[in-house]
């Protein structure tokens, strides 16, 4: 039997064969050694690798550091140069306006660039970034029509953060101003007046509109923040005969971009329908050519955004040997989609045509509110335009029948030995024409879209013939 122990037996002991004074002492001392030595490589590396001198500090993830991001805006983008950063990082965003309006650069609609021109360039820093970053344009309806982005954040969740108000938005729910169904105009509301004056005398016709912001009353206990042509939804009315010049200069109040686009018109949309920024002013000439009820609006984009807030109205071009009638009147159809009460409207609904009121002349139920009075057997006209920006009309007169139809330039009808009768006018966005008639009986003769749907929200006014009375 061996004299040496189990132990020494099992054991080579430490490679220089040493020995601390016990049986296995060497054997303990040399073994912890070299786990003390294990766990020192294994902390150095760790070190190395998130040291700021590690061959792999650009790009660790969680490190921190710096990173510039160049942004470039446009109609209706935003390009950004890197979408994702390190966690902790402080960024540099260098943002250039490469577009042909104002926009801005703001992360969560706050901080970032002051409104920037065409062509201007301005630099700030942000961080550290602690998780993803959504920055869009604050400019009205230029984060929906696209100008926003996120940023995510490598190491970080990588979700983009979400904006409750657009979704709600979205979804059809938020804060939303409602008509009152039972309410009645304000004590200082004043109904806009449907006579169409005649085209005055002359042929150049030289007008100015201040396109400036105005809080509105729309409905029975709504009120708007509408983007207005003088100030009025609809805008003005021009009227004038073919071969008339008309020379309109529009002078920009708001803070924003705008500008003007007229149906009735033949140019270059380049030159006279440019944007024009805050301050800035532009003449815009054209002569009709041809005789209809047109449209005009605010051009700049998104479009519907710029229609939909109340830039729009009418020009009258009349046809030759226009009949003489004892009463014109002018019917602008249009659509309201509310935002918030007093502000402007929501083009989540505009683009989803989700409309909450279809009116007369910019307001809900005008004229059963202030009915038209006529005489029996009066003649009337009435024109009709249907500036939208997207549902259709189809005008009815409850109790009568249009004996005269005028559409887009041509009569549909007119009186003759045919006895021809017309029930509706139908137009299509951007499109108009004129009716004419006469009230055989004294009484209440309702006017609608016969679009059944809209009359009860807003759709509707009411011709008096006579003195009838009271309802």
């Amino acid at each position: 039997m061996s004299d040496e122990t189990p132990y020494e037996a099992h054991s080579n002991g430490p490679p220089d064969g040493s020995s601390n004074g016990s049986p296995n002492g060497g054997v303990f001392t040399w073994f912890m050694a070299t786990a003390v030595l294990a766990v020192l490589a294994l902390v150095v590396g760790v070190i190395a690798l998130f040291s700021p001198n590690g061959e792999t500090s650009d790009t660790a993830v969680g490190e921190g550091g710096e990173v510039t991001i160049d942004v470039t805006l446009g109609e209706m983008f935003i390009e950004v140069s890197e979408t994702e950063v390190p966690l902790g990082s402080t960024i540099t965003f260098v943002v250039t306006n490469d577009g042909t309006m104002q926009h801005d650069f703001k992360i969560d609609g706050s901080t970032g660039t002051a409104m920037l021109n065409p062509g201007a360039t301005e630099t700030f820093e942000y961080g550290p970034v602690e998780g993803p970053v959504n920055a869009w344009c604050t400019v009205p309806g230029h984060k929906e029509a696209g100008m926003e982005t996120t940023i995510g954040v490598a190491g970080g969740s990588g979700e983009k953060a979400t904006d409750s108000a657009s979704e709600s938005a979205a979804a059809g729910e938020g804060d939303f101003a409602e008509i009152d169904p039972n309410g009645e105009p304000s004590e200082d509301w004043v109904p806009r007046d449907p006579k169409l004056p005649p085209a005055p005398e002359g042929t150049v016709h030289e007008v100015t509109f201040n396109m400036v912001d105005k809080v509105t009353e729309v409905a029975p206990g709504v009120t708007q923040d509408l983007w207005t042509f003088e100030g009025t939804t609809p805008g003005p009315t021009l009227r004038g005969k073919v071969g008339d010049k008309f020379i309109v200069t529009i002078v920009n109040q708001t803070d924003m971009d705008h500008s003007i686009d007229f149906h009735a018109s033949e140019v270059a949309p380049n030159v006279e329908m440019r944007d024009i920024g805050p301050g800035e002013e532009l003449v815009y000439e054209f002569t009709a050519e041809y005789a209809g009820a047109w449209m005009y609006h605010c051009g700049t984009a998104p479009t519907l955004h710029h229609i939909g807030n109340g830039m729009y109205g009418a020009v009258v071009i009349d046809p030759p040997e226009l009949a003489p009638v004892d009463h014109e009147f002018l019917f602008v159809q249009s659509e309201f989609y509310f935002g918030p009460e007093g502000g402007i409207g929501d083009l989540t609904k505009m683009q989803n045509e989700d409309w909450d009121a279809v009116v007369f002349n910019g307001y809900f139920n005008q004229y059963v509110f202030s009915p038209i009075k006529v005489g029996v057997n009066d003649r009337v006209r009435v024109w009709v335009i249907d500036d939208g920006p997207s549902e259709n009309s189809s005008f009815h007169i409850v109790g009568t029948i249009f004996d005269t139809t005028f559409k887009e330039g041509a009569y549909l009808l007119r009186p003759d030995a045919s006895r021809g009768g017309s029930q509706a006018l139908d137009l299509q966005p951007a499109q108009g024409g004129f009716v004419e008639f006469d009230l055989d009986n004294e009484g209440y003769y309702t006017a609608v879209t016969h679009k059944f749907a809209n009359v009860g929200k807003g759709a509707a006014g009411v011709f008096v013939a006579g003195n009838p009375p009271p309802r």
